[in-house]
């Protein structure tokens, strides 16, 4: 039985199919943990979905924000962006059966020792609390309350955590920092505009693992979402996004021991800008 951490997909299956193939996976035997943005900018993220969906408890796949915006236009609660290339599920014969797989998703596993999510972690949070509360967002994703939170989702505000924050403004502090999180202050002020790389930090603001004391250090965290900070590990951390959308290589490291990865790797096809 071998597990596998994989980085963002992003509707790139045909990268992916070459990566299992590269790492002989079998669904009866392995086991997949994808971190998150399954879907958008890529041509086939239909394919994806189904693939996954193919491998059952196999492949546990977390939601990214690419993820929810997928959901949140299915459900008429956004505007397709420019950039995106979700038709193709949003048009297909079995949409509804893909919408409906994807909203079941998880927003942070804890497993093998890791703690995984697709952003980050705000400084606050500890592993147990971080996995609290994406259940919260979990339970309001797969329940009747999930289009009056899609109406809710997007915004920037409030910036920084709270434990006494309800309602909309919680769980929307809680989607940001476990899918859109790259910068933070020591105090855990997010930014979530700046998408550069690690030294082009707005001024006060920090690589959310680099805040000093931060309450999950003791715990590795692997995640997604930053292509520009590209694979990056280290004994608390492990980023795994290494751009094959924007024309990088497709990522999955395979865990060999405690502490200890093999890291494989798939050339894509995709050249576009890098972005959200």
């Amino acid at each position: 039985m071998a597990l596998y951490l994989i980085g963002d997909v992003q509707g790139c299956d045909a990268p992916l199919g070459r990566l299992l193939e590269k790492i002989d996976f079998s669904p009866s035997r392995d086991t997949l943990y994808v971190l998150g943005d399954l879907v958008n900018r890529g041509p086939q993220s239909g394919a994806v979905l189904r693939r996954l969906m193919g491998y059952g408890d196999s492949a546990r796949c977390l939601l990214g924000n690419h993820d929810l915006s997928l959901l949140a236009v299915a459900h008429g609660r956004r505007a397709p962006h420019r950039n995106d290339t979700m038709d193709k599920v949003l048009l297909a014969p079995d949409r509804g059966e893909l919408i409906e797989w994807l909203r079941q998703r998880r927003m942070a596993i804890r497993a093998h020792g890791l703690l995984m999510v697709h952003g980050g972690v705000l400084p606050q949070w500890d592993a147990a609390q971080t996995l609290q509360l994406a259940a919260e967002v979990e339970d309001v994703l797969r329940g009747p309350g999930l289009v009056d939170f899609l109406n809710e989702m997007y915004g920037n505000q409030p910036a920084q955590w709270d434990d006494a924050l309800k309602g909309a403004d919680r769980l929307r502090v809680i989607v940001n920092a476990l899918t859109r999180l790259r910068f933070c202050t020591p105090g855990g002020e997010m930014d979530l505009k700046a998408s550069g790389g690690p030294a082009d930090a707005p001024p006060g603001y920090l690589p959310w693992f680099d805040v000093p004391g931060r309450r999950s250090a003791d715990t590795t965290i692997a995640f997604g979402h930053w292509s520009t900070l590209g694979l990056l590990q280290r004994p608390d951390i492990i980023s795994l996004d290494t751009g094959c959308v924007w024309g990088g290589c497709l990522s999955a490291l395979r865990l060999v021991a405690p502490q200890a990865y093999e890291l494989i790797q798939v050339e894509c096809e995709q050249a576009q800008a890098p972005g959200e």
